[in-house]
């Protein structure tokens, strides 16, 4: 299992538009990636988990991936968050 803590930065959070490319990515995986905020714990491969978390601009966010390409998934959702300019 490996962990990364980001703090979101787009100015609207993580509404639909961002939430679709973070399942995108998340999706090629074979890994479990899970989407933490606020002490709730999301699958990120569901747009409907995501969007129901309501995560604002400012919000501290951890990904947690396990699995067999874990260290890819999380690769690839930092790349996404911070390439988008949706975290840091």
């Amino acid at each position: 299992m490996v962990e990364k803590t980001f703090t979101v930065i787009d100015k609207t959070g993580i509404h639909a538009r961002p939430a679709t490319m973070l399942v995108k990515a998340a999706g090629q995986f074979g890994s479990e990636v899970n989407l933490e905020y606020k002490g709730k714990s999301v699958n990120l491969k569901s747009i409907m988990g995501i969007m129901a978390l309501g995560i604002p601009s400012g919000a501290e966010i951890k990904v947690v991936t396990k699995g067999t390409d874990e260290n890819e998934a999380l690769e690839s959702i930092t790349e996404t968050l911070v390439k988008q300019g949706l975290a840091r």
